[in-house]
């Protein structure tokens, strides 16, 4: 049970907290502009312009000492102010207002720093306004006991999304590659747009509801997939706790109908937006049940019966995007405005922590079954 207390509009906390975030956003940034080749993704460089990098980055300088002002102001306590002012300066001294953007000489191997910098920028402007606002558990605090492991494991998807994006990708190319997709290829790109859309949404989902549901009905790959639903803070950022073996097989699974259609480059940055966008709604901290829209598209009520701690509710709504997935294969739920009373799996001991979660599936038998994995299947 988390001591700290919640966040509230007025007493400068919230805006003291946001000079930190965008002083360490901004200096990270300065590295992105002085090691581009080894801290940024080309792939990603191709999305925003050197320009709009380097106003981004005096956007956060200002923004950060603004907020830092503005914390002091409303708090009188200097703490918070100081810590972001004080990163903001070092990124000043390091050249955050007047680096300039250059032409990157391509390498073999990169991390995803500036993707992190610009999806955490992107995700807390969108989610912390709606957590904030609108929260589902109104008592749970931004900074909960296990905010620190989720963060680790955003970050570190992110920055390596070189090696996760090779690793998944080489299944689909290894059993599909030698067949010639050409003449479907072509078929699929000339359909129009939101048909192509919905193809993609469709398929991906598809493969993806049936890897989740393996990782759900095998003891052993429960084990890694565990990692992910042994979080009692359903917030933005908890679904990033996946562990790698989970990050690979589902995702080498949806990479094959991508792969197999061969999707325009319009479609494909379209779903890959969306599902950045929507697989952190869907685990987020926010009480609005969206309308007629919950019975299109998943949402946080949605998902979060997926995240029930309570065994009678296993097994269900293991889809991703479309619900009617569920209802196809009978394990859909979705009891009207109704959301499961908490989270997370039964194991009292599940180890805390980034290091011991990597670890703790390689530490048990296949054959233990202290998860009742066998209901689990059966439901």
């Amino acid at each position: 049970m988390t001591t700290n207390k919640r966040l509230k509009v007025g007493q400068g906390q919230i805006s003291g907290y946001l000079s930190i975030f965008l002083a360490v956003l901004v200096l990270l940034a300065v590295f992105c502009f002085r090691y581009p080749e080894q801290l940024t993704t080309p792939e990603f460089r191709e999305v925003y312009t050197k320009s709009i990098a380097e106003a981004l980055m005096i956007f956060g300088v200002i923004a950060s000492f603004f907020f830092a002002a503005l914390s002091l102001l409303l708090s009188k306590k200097i703490k918070l102010a100081l810590i972001g002012t004080s990163i903001t300066g070092l990124a000043i001294v390091l050249g955050a207002l007047t680096l300039n953007g250059r032409d990157v000489v391509k390498t073999d191997w990169h991390f995803g720093l500036d993707w992190m910098i610009l999806d955490l920028l992107l995700m807390v402007a969108i989610f912390v306004p709606l957590e904030l606002f609108f929260p589902k558990n109104k008592s749970q605090t931004k900074f909960h006991e296990e905010w620190r492991t989720d963060l680790t494991y955003f970050v570190i998807s992110h920055l390596f999304i070189q090696f996760f994006g090779i690793v998944t990708q080489k299944p689909a190319v290894l059993f599909f590659g030698w067949i010639g997709l050409e003449n479907l290829h072509a078929w699929v790109q000339g359909l129009p747009f939101i048909v192509a859309l919905f193809l993609a949404f469709f398929t991906t989902d598809l493969f993806q509801y049936w890897a989740h549901r393996t990782f759900h009905s095998r003891v052993y790959l429960w084990r890694f997939h565990s990692i992910h639903h042994s979080t009692q803070n359903m917030d933005w950022l908890a679904g990033s706790r996946t562990h790698f073996i989970d990050i690979f097989f589902t995702r080498a699974m949806t990479f094959i109908p991508l792969y197999i259609l061969g999707f325009s480059a319009t479609v494909f940055n379209v779903y890959i937006v969306f599902i950045a966008i929507h697989a952190v709604l869907i685990h987020a901290n926010t009480r609005i049940n969206f309308g007629f829209i919950k019975y299109i598209f998943t949402t946080p009520q949605y998902h979060h019966w997926h995240h029930c701690e309570d065994p009678k509710y296993y097994g269900h709504n293991f889809a991703s995007i479309f619900p009617f997935i569920d209802i196809m294969f009978g394990t859909y739920y979705l009891p009207d405005k109704k959301w499961p009373a908490g989270t997370g799996v039964h194991e009292a001991s599940y180890p805390k922590g980034f290091i011991k979660q990597s670890i703790y599936p390689f530490t048990k038998s296949p054959f233990d079954t202290d998860l009742n994995m066998d209901e689990r299947s059966e439901r």
